[in-house]
């Protein structure tokens, strides 16, 4: 990466900035892989920044020198969704890159971020339920195929992903 990168924590102010991002990010590069249907109902919600990751402290923002947020992501313990913890491991949230940065190193300064909060908390497995499109960024990051999953967004409302797993610590 020839830019300069700042990595930091989010804050709840950073709402807008993220929203931005994902509205950048997801319609743009899921595009190729979900089909019109999906987009149509499952973008409009995945697109939004989730405050509650926003205040958590484990949600990183990679911004440019200028300030413009490129990259985001974060970790929580609870599933997606679903609230349900695992002992020692922590879920991966809502990763994204600006198109424009792809294959820059943005992605993966955002999850080696992660990585290392986590590890910070005692957490020894990263899960992840990656989009199709994300599988080959995932899998160069040492993360492995577990199964496919349709996540549900909204009643009658899913999104067909791919659970994921690494372990960060033996």
């Amino acid at each position: 990466m020839d830019h300069i990168l700042t990595l930091r924590r989010a804050k709840p102010s950073d709402l807008a900035a993220v929203d931005r991002l994902l509205g950048r990010s997801y319609p743009r590069l899921l595009k190729q892989d979900y089909a019109p249907s999906v987009q149509v109902l499952a973008l409009p919600l995945i697109s939004r920044a989730k405050p509650e990751l926003l205040a958590s402290g484990r949600y990183f923002l990679a911004e440019t020198e200028e300030g413009q947020v490129i990259g985001a992501g974060g970790w929580s313990a609870a599933l997606p969704g679903l609230g349900a913890e695992a002992a020692q491991t922590a879920h991966v949230r809502q990763v994204a890159v600006d198109p424009a940065r792809l294959r820059q190193g943005v992605g993966s300064a955002v999850i080696s971020e992660v990585i290392v909060d986590a590890l910070r908390h005692g957490i020894r497995w990263l899960d992840c339920l990656s989009t199709r499109t994300a599988i080959p960024f995932y899998d160069a990051l040492g993360f492995r195929v577990l199964h496919e999953v349709d996540v549900p967004l909204a009643p009658g409302i899913v999104f067909p992903a791919v659970r994921m797993m690494r372990q960060i610590s033996p």
